[in-house]
């Protein structure tokens, strides 16, 4: 007979809510220190407070991020951080319904001191601790502009991300393609290191192609000729890092360098981004909602080609809030209510936990991922 008494191994979760929640998030997977209290009621979003500690001056000269000195930076400001939004907000801990944290990918020592941080006030208050994927945050962020029903197709660009997704509902996610080398962000920075532009250097591009010639380099456009939604940057920052060597650089040559760079992600984002389409079925007589988050949907040249393409196929380009595009706590926040909202967040608290340098969306491509199981050998906190 088939024994009555629990599995151990299967964790008890709590029962979906109907019920205002209020939730603490804090982030601190890469360079930013954040934290903030969300609250969600009957599917609608009130952000309570929003506090973000960027650590651009301690990277700056180094012109990257550099991880010990990022732990180091979230260690000395996280508490001084949490602290800060929930005077913004305006509310005790014991009025907290529960404390979210990024539990990973990210640099593992930023990734701890998080969720550290987090499981201490989780602890110490008496509430479920939930350990939030940093990358479902960025996939939920444009509800924290407003309503954003599932399903939708997703294009994650950031600093260490580059991925087209369809997103099916909480929790349900399907990578469809992704950037074999450089993540889009990553190639931003490392062409503006190499073309002497500063940290960070996104931004840097974008001001700098205002000015600049889209055209007068002819810059390759990687994998473009290749079935399905795989991408390349390196080859393109490599060509990049020639041409620059080829003349001296004076302010228009850099400025044209610049432009060109640009227009190639655009193209090869955009060229991607139709055959996404392409493939994509909201469901019938649903509108087509194509998003785009994480840092580089900041880029309003990227956006412009992005939109363009979600008009050809009917559809709407969403996007977060620019402050919610770059790594912030409301996402996190938001993942741990809507989970918590859902049913889907552990009984027990999830005190176990622990931080992962690696954590796909699709659980299913960590077959296709062989560094993935060193993901789930992260430390426990």
């Amino acid at each position: 007979m088939p024994s009555s008494l629990p599995n151990p191994s299967v964790p008890a979760y709590m029962p979906p809510m109907t019920r205002p929640l209020t939730i603490l998030g804090i982030e601190s997977s890469c360079d930013e220190t954040a934290a903030a209290v969300l609250r969600l009621e009957d599917g609608r979003v009130t952000l309570l407070s929003d506090v973000i500690h960027t650590q651009l001056e301690e990277h700056a000269p180094y012109q990257g991020v550099v991880p010990e000195i990022a732990a180091r930076a979230h260690a000395e400001i996280a508490d001084k951080t949490v602290a800060a939004a929930m005077k913004d907000a305006g509310i005790s801990y014991s009025d907290l319904d529960g404390v979210a944290a990024t539990s990973g990918p990210g640099l593992i020592g930023g990734v701890l001191v998080g969720m550290m941080t987090g499981k201490a006030i989780a602890q110490a208050a008496g509430k479920p601790f939930i350990a939030v994927n940093h990358l479902e945050g960025h996939a939920l962020s444009p509800r924290l502009g407003g309503d954003c029903p599932f399903p939708y197709l997703l294009l994650l660009v950031s600093g260490g991300h580059c991925q087209f997704l369809e997103v099916r509902g909480l929790g349900d996610y399907k990578r469809l393609g992704s950037t074999i080398d450089d993540a889009v962000g990553e190639a931003f920075d490392k062409t503006a290191k190499l073309l002497g532009l500063g940290f960070p250097g996104g931004p840097a591009v974008e001001r700098l192609a205002k000015s600049g010639d889209p055209k007068a380099f002819s810059f390759p456009r990687p994998l473009m000729n290749r079935p399905g939604l795989d991408m390349s940057f390196a080859g393109l920052k490599t060509a990049v890092a020639r041409a620059a060597a080829e003349e001296p650089l004076t302010e228009q040559r850099l400025a044209d360098l610049c432009a060109s760079f640009q227009a190639a992600v655009c193209d090869v984002l955009a060229g991607k981004a139709q055959r996404a389409l392409e493939g994509f079925d909201p469901g019938e007589g649903e509108t087509i909602r194509f998003v785009v988050a994480g840092g580089v949907a900041s880029n309003q040249a990227i956006r412009t080609a992005l939109e363009t393409e979600a008009a050809a196929f009917g559809g709407l380009l969403v996007a977060p809030p620019l402050r919610h595009c770059t790594d912030n706590a409301a996402m996190i926040a938001l993942v741990g209510a809507e989970r918590m909202a859902a049913g889907l967040v552990d009984a027990t608290g999830d005190l176990g936990a622990g931080a992962r340098p690696r954590w796909p969306l699709d659980e299913a491509s960590a077959t296709l991922d062989p560094a993935y199981a060193t993901g789930l050998k992260g430390a426990k906190a």
